[in-house]
């Protein structure tokens, strides 16, 4: 009689549910011992590299759960990282939101996010909460922070990042974003193609990134000799709205310029919007240039042209100097801040002054074609 020998197939790592599962069995899945497991979940830097990615890769299989307090119970930290926003209807937020958490994730650490709405109170709220949650420390990439809570969580040797201005106390980081630089290319960029008559919409002039971003601006066409009259001076709220409303505020001028820049990029889609229900045409009658690049900018009619400002710069050094801040040994601990570069960004809603040669020469060609 002939006998059929099965081969015994091999069954995937049996995983059990979370709650049953220890650190003694990841320890035995990876060949390691208990203490190996701890010091790799509680990323000690002295783990050998190779040792931690069978422990992660253990845990994976046998679908265990590190227990995140009791972790912060032993290294007295929570790798917990707070993060407050303006605001999630402006895209240039959940952008900035998604790197910061993808980044802080990948090194080691959780994100608690809380968004201000411009209100101060609002702000102290979400910074006591954060604090109530044990967070190592703290991004602030709003304003209104109030003072004397920035004191109290300095003297408890908190480390908190701001954007473009905080106090000079110990174990404060600003980032600072080069506005200068950007904006003069934008301006240097309309005043090429022959722009001499330009606007800017800025944000709330209550706000310091705004008011610096309207001074950069005036400073680059100062450079130029261009004097900027204050009806083309407009304030807006950095919103959508607060973009149609100021456009419809230029579009009532005896004289419209023949540029406009905008203080960021939703202010710019809301100047677009309030000029498609004229019947100007962008850009061939009016430039625009925002400030930002968000994603949805490459794809508004016409593409944006616009000053990046990179969500993922800003993630990154907000990672950094938060680590630098909680991480005794970085190696960047005594440094107060880091720089955040901008460009510009040069697509189809800028272009010649209507009226110049240049233009009228481009509008012949695309009706006729190219001269032979």
């Amino acid at each position: 009689m002939i006998r059929t020998v099965s081969t015994p197939r091999k069954h995937p790592p049996e995983r059990r549910r979370p709650g049953t599962v220890s650190i003694r069995d990841v320890a035995l899945r990876a060949g390691v011992s208990i203490a190996t497991v701890s010091r790799a979940v509680n990323r000690i830097p002295t783990v050998d590299s190779e040792l931690a990615s069978r422990v992660w890769k253990a845990i994976d299989e046998v679908g265990y759960l590190p227990n995140t307090q009791a972790r912060a119970l032993v290294s007295g930290r929570s790798r917990l990282l707070g993060l407050i926003v303006s605001e999630i209807t402006n895209p240039f937020f959940p952008e900035l939101v998604q790197e910061f958490e993808t980044l802080a994730t990948s090194q080691g650490y959780e994100v608690l996010i809380g968004s201000t709405n411009y209100d101060p109170a609002r702000t102290e709220s979400l910074m006591r909460r954060l604090l109530q949650r044990n967070v190592d420390g703290v991004a602030v990439m709003t304003f209104g922070v109030e003072e004397d809570l920035v004191k109290k969580l300095v003297e408890r040797e908190f480390p908190l990042v701001f954007v473009d201005a905080g106090p000079n106390l110990p174990n404060i980081h600003v980032l600072k974003v080069d506005y200068g630089e950007g904006i003069r290319q934008g301006v240097q960029h309309l005043a090429a193609l022959g722009h001499r008559s330009i606007a800017f919409i800025s944000g709330p002039l209550a706000q310091r990134s705004p008011k610096v971003r309207l001074d950069a601006f005036l400073k680059s066409m100062d450079e130029l000799g261009i004097h900027v009259p204050a009806e083309h001076q407009v304030e807006g709220t950095h919103t959508m709205e607060g973009g149609i409303t100021a456009m419809e505020q230029l579009l009532a001028l005896d004289k419209l310029p023949t540029a406009v820049m905008c203080s960021n990029d939703m202010t710019a889609i809301g100047a677009l919007h309030a000029l498609y229900r004229t019947p100007l045409k962008v850009p061939q009658d009016i430039s625009i240039v925002g400030f930002d690049d968000i994603h949805l900018a490459q794809f508004m009619l016409p593409p944006l042209t616009t000053v990046q400002m990179s969500c993922r710069s800003l993630a990154v050094a907000a990672i950094e100097a938060l680590r630098a801040g909680i991480e005794p040994d970085h190696p960047k601990a005594r440094q107060k801040e880091w720089l955040i570069s901008t460009r510009l960004v040069v697509r189809q809603s800028s272009t010649f002054p209507r009226g110049s040669l240049p233009a009228m020469s481009h509008s012949a060609q695309q009706r006729h074609g190219p001269a032979r």
